[in-house]
């Protein structure tokens, strides 16, 4: 939460802007500039754009229901099945071309057609309801990225039971927790998968987090990924996937009609006091906000192949690998492995074979495609994108140019997308038939969306000036409450600048914990998480802002800020650098980033230290774990490291801090 006496400060100077290319802009899905007008003067009708989108079993009465702020209500009256508008409506004139677009990490393809994907998402939903699976039972998904589990996301759908997907990077503790706090009963794994090349054995983790689940379990389901070589024990009654495939083969099993605010799913992230919050998404206003902004942001057309290279275990694999893109019916990419296996131009290496329309990934895959060299892309025929994305935090602008020159050619078409697990769907963005792209700032709010950059004190900063991010109006993709926990639902996401005593819906006002300056244009730069920020000699300053001002140095490709106790200051910034290939951490290039950082943000922002290091420690969805960053800045003992995938860095990183 904010600091109710100091204010958030922004001191990065201004970009430089781009427009779409004509070519764009003459086939964009939205290019009438008057949508941001059109969307104001007929809120909240003009969320039935996206109802438009789907399929109904029974239309909606009311668009919105806000008589219960801020427990809000889509779609009203009507009813659908998120599974029978990914596939079935799909079948008469999609039913032959690519839903999914499979790769594994060894190299081994799957395509499933529209009609593939709808018959083996059947046979297994008719598999669920014979274990026992109904409407309303959580089933837990615990896989990685194979193409089994979007098929078990959309049989779930198919017979009105949520889901919840557990990212399989997480421990075995991690996934008891999440079924324990579902009360789930049913869980779909796998024996394991591939990580550059060897096999990671996985079903061994999720036994142990079955042993950690404090209710029964009635089914246990396991898809073998890794073949015959690698057995895994069935043991107590689990039952393999393929067997249950074929023995409900050629089984049709009838769309549950979902009401409009039926739970879809539950994705569980983290929380303030250290327990996962489970954040409900619902059937209609989901379903219908990720299937809109594919539309408009993305860009997706049906005969477009489209590439997200998130992992389905985060929020943004659910919303632009699996719902929104086969609502749409397009097909999407899916991707076992890493970007740097066999070699690091693989990503580039799938854009050219499978000719690729959009790309959607991250900043810190970005700025390792920018460690690496820009003579990987160049290998390969890039000419098919039209259009490229960035999500999961801010890009730094020398990262986004570089994106736009050496991935996109100059010639497509950025879309800097800001939003988070509670809100479904992207929030703050260009739309990329209308928009100049401003590097650095994610852009607009989007047609509908009500955001405002305020101060402590709820009230709007002037342009150029930095403050928190608030959201308020309600959307459709937002998520209705957190499992079981409507009270938490307040105090996390609304108690800070809301009257949280009014029945006024003009009263309540959502708080994501970002900072975020805003500028003549409207255009909002996310300065990141509210804890992501420093305060040096009582000036509050975004971590983000210092990156951006170090990543942009010739010689360093990426970099990581955080505080650490001065005696004078505060607090202090301490500097994690990963140098481009080429360049060395020496005094040269330590002079030159304190050089860029006091020229772009001025001496207060100074680094008292910069440590060169060869690797970040991340997550294992590639998140920067700052927390240990600032362990080891503070001299403090340092905290959990089993998330990392790299956690051997950390103890170098120490080692150099002493030198």
């Amino acid at each position: 939460m904010p600091d109710d006496t100091v204010e958030l400060e922004a001191r990065l100077e201004e970009a430089e802007s781009f427009e779409p290319p004509e070519s764009f802009v003459a086939q964009a899905n939205v290019a009438d500039e008057e949508i941001y007008e059109v969307f104001e003067e007929n809120w909240p009708e003009c969320w039935e754009r996206a109802g438009d989108l789907l399929d109904w079993n029974e239309d909606y009465d009311t668009v919105l229901d806000d008589g219960n702020a801020p427990f809000y209500e889509w779609f009203t009256g009507g009813s659908l099945n998120a599974s029978a508008n990914c596939l079935d409506r799909h079948l008469a004139d999609r039913g032959d071309e690519a839903a999914i677009e499979w790769i594994g990490e060894l190299g081994d393809t799957r395509t499933y057609t529209y009609s593939d994907l709808h018959r083996e998402v059947n046979e297994f939903a008719a598999a669920l309801r014979e274990q026992g699976v109904e409407e309303d039972d959580v089933v837990t998904l615990y896989m990685p990225m194979v193409p089994e589990l979007p098929i078990a996301m959309l049989a779930c759908a198919r017979i009105g039971a949520p889901h919840s997907v557990v990212f399989a990077g997480f421990s075995a503790d991690a996934l008891a927790t999440r079924m324990n706090s579902a009360d789930s009963e049913h869980l779909v794994t796998c024996d394991g998968y591939y990580r550059r090349g060897d096999p990671l054995q996985h079903k061994e983790k999720a036994d142990e987090g079955l042993g950690g689940v404090n209710h029964d379990v009635e089914s246990v389901i396991v898809v073998n990924r890794l073949g015959d070589e690698y057995d895994h024990p069935m043991e107590n009654g689990e039952l393999d996937y393929d067997d249950l495939i074929s023995e409900h083969e050629g089984t049709k099993v009838e769309p549950v009609s979902r009401d409009a605010e039926d739970m879809l799913f539950l994705m569980y992230t983290s929380g303030t006091t250290g327990q996962p919050k489970g954040v409900k998404h619902t059937t209609a206003g989901y379903l219908s906000y990720v299937a809109w902004t594919s539309q408009a942001v993305l860009d997706i057309k049906p005969e477009d192949t489209y590439w997200c290279s998130a992992d389905i275990g985060w929020i943004t694999g659910h919303s632009y690998i699996v719902y929104g893109p086969l609502a749409l019916g397009t097909t999407s990419v899916m991707y076992e492995g890493t970007p740097d296996y066999p070699d690091k131009d693989r990503l580039w290496e799938i854009v050219e074979e499978y000719e690729v329309d959009q790309l959607y990934t991250a900043p810190t895959a970005i700025r390792a495609f920018m460690k690496w060299g820009s003579q990987y892309p160049e290998r390969h025929d890039l000419s098919s994108l039209r259009l490229l994305g960035t999500v999961g935090e801010p890009i730094n602008p020398r990262a986004w140019k570089w994106y736009y020159k050496h991935i996109g050619n100059e010639n497509c078409p950025i879309v800097d997308t800001w939003w988070q697990t509670e809100t479904g769907g992207m929030m703050v963005t260009t739309l990329p038939g209308i928009g100049t792209m401003k590097p650095g700032s994610a852009g607009p709010p989007l047609p509908g969306i009500d955001i405002r950059v305020v101060d402590t004190r709820g009230e709007e900063v002037d342009p150029g000036k930095a403050g928190y991010l608030t959201i308020n109006k309600p959307w459709p993709g937002m998520l209705r409450t957190l499992y079981d926990n409507d009270e938490r639902f307040i105090s996390e996401y609304w108690a800070e600048y809301s009257d949280t005593e009014s029945d006024d819906p003009a009263d309540w006002v959502y708080f994501p914990e970002d900072g975020a300056k805003i500028d003549e244009d409207g255009y909002i730069t996310v300065l990141g998480r509210v804890d992501d920020v420093l305060n040096v000699s009582g000036h509050r300053l975004g971590t983000m802002e210092i990156e951006s001002a170090i990543v942009g140095v010739e010689g360093v490709a990426e970099s990581a800020v955080v505080g650490g106790h001065h005696d004078v200051k505060g607090e202090a910034v301490y500097g994690y650098v990963i140098t481009e290939e080429g360049y060395d951490g020496g005094d040269d290039l330590h002079d030159r980033i304190v050089a860029g950082v006091e020229d772009a943000i001025g001496p207060i922002a100074r680094p008292e230290e910069i440590v060169f290091t060869p690797e970040l420690p991340k997550t294992r969805s590639g998140k920067i774990m700052r927390r240990l960053l600032e362990d080891i800045a503070n001299e403090e003992e340092l905290g959990d490291t089993s998330t990392l995938r790299n956690p051997e860095v950390v103890e170098d990183i120490q080692e150099k801090v002493k030198e």
